[in-house]
């Protein structure tokens, strides 16, 4: 969080056009409500990891408040593809199956996620970047939209809009290996992108 608001200081002192930054699904938390929208409140974060994005997102708002810096926060999706994070599902279950080990399936499986091809991340981090937000004068201040502000700030959701259910990422329901797991606190039961930017 630290090294966002330097971010954010350099952006104003250098008097930068728009500041681009990745937040992510993780801040919807709690939230059941699907599809998730950028509309919906986002106070309920279920991990540290997720309440750093939120900051940052509240950090991004205060310099489009008080400063008119252009923002921008892109929530990603369950990002799959070349060089991935191998803490991320697919790898880890591709390395247990390949390791002879049992692979731990939490909720029994009942998870859905937008998987969401880096292709199509960069595409929306492109498409985003010749489109810095504007103030929104029409503002109402009694019942706030989190995705937008009297200020240059806006939230997008960068996924497929099709979640697909854990179980059929690589059919592991009839893998012999896997055991079912209760519910892990910081994963939701259910994350789709209710709203995308502007590309299909």
């Amino acid at each position: 969080m630290v090294g966002f608001a330097n971010l954010l200081e350099n952006c104003r002192r250098h008097e930068i056009g728009h500041f681009l930054y990745a937040s992510s699904s993780s801040v919807y938390g709690m939230n059941q409500q699907v599809p998730f929208s950028t509309h919906h409140n986002v106070d309920h974060p279920v991990s540290l990891y997720a309440a750093t994005k939120k900051s940052n997102e509240l950090m991004a708002h205060t310099y489009s408040h008080l400063f008119q810096l252009p923002t921008t926060g892109l929530r990603f999706f369950t990002v799959y593809g070349p060089w991935g994070r191998p803490d991320m599902a697919y790898f880890s279950f591709t390395k247990a199956i390949l390791e002879g080990k049992t692979i731990d399936v939490y909720n029994h499986g009942d998870m859905s996620r937008d998987f969401t091809y880096i292709d199509d991340i960069v595409d929306g981090i492109i498409r985003s970047l010749d489109r810095p937000p504007v103030a929104n004068p029409p503002f109402d201040k009694v019942a706030a939209d989190p995705a937008t502000s009297t200020g240059p700030y806006r939230v997008y959701n960068i996924g497929n809009h099709q979640p697909d259910n854990l179980l059929n990422l690589s059919d592991i329901s009839k893998m012999p290996s896997a055991r079912p797991q209760p519910k892990s606190p910081a994963h939701a039961t259910r994350r789709c992108a209710g709203d995308l930017c502007g590309y299909h």
